[in-house]
């Protein structure tokens, strides 16, 4: 039988049992480690000296002092903080602590400072990085490096220190070498530890890891053409919609300037797969980014839909995941139009009045060219709710309101050269095609006014360009 000890003097309780640990020296041997001050326990003559942690990260060390008892190299028991009748039973002795409470609770460990567990694995562990490192003067020069590099979007990043990329890995148990995919548009292999690395430098905390992760797999559908989406001289970019607890969870803005600046879990998730885009894959503007004009969504654009009304389908259930189940849906979009609708006081009145900002997505004449995103606002959708529409009913009003006769789309039609084939002339055409036409709860009180976030023109050949919803793996 071995006996093992932890202890820092930095603990209250660590002070309290010291006489436990000499009456247990007297009896068996012990092995005394400090996490602090080799010096304490004095009344022991000191501890070994464990302030690098080593020993206590390699025993697991979560709280002191913590009494742990080995047969030959195997543990059979511990014990943390200090319990009269637990320390008996692992220690094997009785009467120990005579005139102590028989209880105290412990304090934590220094392996479990902010940080320490990261950069304890990092020092003694298995967790090893194999991104090529960069070594600057000082932090002021790692930023100047990073634009100097071209590895900025524009904005200043974090720089991906060895600790930050291993914080940013504790949010996911995947492992750092596992590669995620190819990211065009040089198809370049980027691995979670890649994604990690700059995630961190877009200013991402590692409870959102979950989800960037699964934007980047999602991007990497097939369906959803990010190469195409890169390459096109449209306005488009990626557009990020985050559906279930997650959202809350880590405080994803769904309702106030939702669309806007001032969150950090919006604004950093949507950059960083941005960034994944320019430093993994090579995808810069002026090289494959050959967007016309862009749109500032391209920094980021991303946000949570609003399911505070039990009564609402989120985005997520309606495209056919359970409900409660934390997503996100990528959409190919464009900047936002605003609506303004605040004389529409019916349900029917309403679907047609934003039909109409609708039908300008791309062109007024042009149908099936691209998808759209509708928000609709609080107040709107009070509307809405109190004539019994829920998505269903929503979704049905806009698509009949945006129907339009052919003869009134085709080229030439009212003298404007733009629209729609002359052969299509006695059909009712619909604006979008099947499945493009995202309908979304988000934003605030205060006007009776939604959002309309356009489409990409790809889908004016009904190809296999979608929308792509992905379950995040917590």
């Amino acid at each position: 039988m071995k006996l093992v000890a932890v202890v820092k003097r930095d603990c209250e309780t660590c002070r309290l049992v010291e006489p436990v640990l000499a009456q247990i020296r007297a009896r068996a041997p012990l092995s005394l480690y400090s996490q602090d001050d080799p010096s304490f326990p004095e009344k022991l003559g000191g501890a070994v000296d464990d302030t690098a942690l080593e020993r206590s990260w390699r025993l697991r060390i979560e709280t002191v002092p913590t009494l742990i008892r080995f047969e030959g190299e195997k543990e059979v028991a511990r014990i943390a903080g200090w319990d009269r009748a637990e320390w008996e039973q692992v220690a094997q002795q009785r009467e120990l602590g005579p005139g102590l409470p028989a209880f105290q609770p412990g304090c934590g460990s220094r392996t479990q400072d902010p940080g320490m567990p990261e950069r304890l694995a990092l020092a003694y562990g298995d967790l090893e990085l194999h991104s090529r490192r960069i070594e600057v003067a000082d932090p002021e020069d790692a930023i100047e490096t990073a634009y100097d590099r071209g590895w900025s979007d524009g904005l200043p990043i974090v720089p991906p220190t060895p600790l930050r990329v291993a914080m940013m890995l504790s949010g996911t148990p995947r492992r750092p070498d596992e590669i995620i995919g190819l990211i065009p548009p040089n198809l370049s292999e980027c691995t979670v530890e890649k994604a990690a690395a700059n995630a961190v430098m877009a200013g991402c905390r590692p409870e959102y890891f979950p989800v960037v992760l699964s934007v980047i797999e999602a991007a990497l559908d097939p369906r959803f053409s990010m190469h195409g989406l890169l390459a096109t001289l449209w306005f488009s970019g990626p557009v990020i919609i985050v559906n279930g607890p997650i959202a809350k969870r880590i405080g994803m803005n769904s309702q106030g300037n939702a669309l806007g600046q001032g969150n950090r879990a919006n604004a950093t998730i949507g950059r960083a797969l941005q960034l994944v885009i320019r430093n993994v894959g090579g995808g810069v503007p002026g090289g494959v980014d050959r967007a016309v004009f862009g749109n500032p969504g391209k920094y980021t654009f991303c946000f949570a839909e609003d399911e505070s009304d039990p009564d609402w389908t989120p985005l997520n259930v309606a495209r056919g995941f359970k409900p409660g189940t934390s997503t996100v849906t990528l959409f190919h979009g464009d900047g936002v139009q605003g609506i303004s609708a605040g004389r529409s006081r019916t349900p029917d009145g309403l679907a047609r009045s934003l039909a109409m900002g609708l039908a300008a997505v791309c062109h007024p004449k042009l149908a099936e060219w691209s998808g759209a995103i509708l928000v609709i606002s609080p107040d709107h959708y009070a509307i809405f709710n109190e004539g019994g529409w829920r998505r269903t009913e929503i979704e049905a009003g806009l698509c009949e309101a945006l129907r339009r006769p052919g003869r009134d789309l085709v080229q030439g039609a009212h003298g404007v050269e733009e629209g729609i084939d002359p052969a299509r002339a006695e059909e009712m055409v619909d604006k979008f095609n099947a499945g493009t036409l995202l309908v979304v709860r988000a934003g605030g009180r205060g006007g009776l006014m939604s959002a309309v976030i356009g489409g990409w023109a790809a889908q004016r050949k009904k190809t296999e360009v979608q929308p792509v919803t992905r379950e995040i793996a917590t």
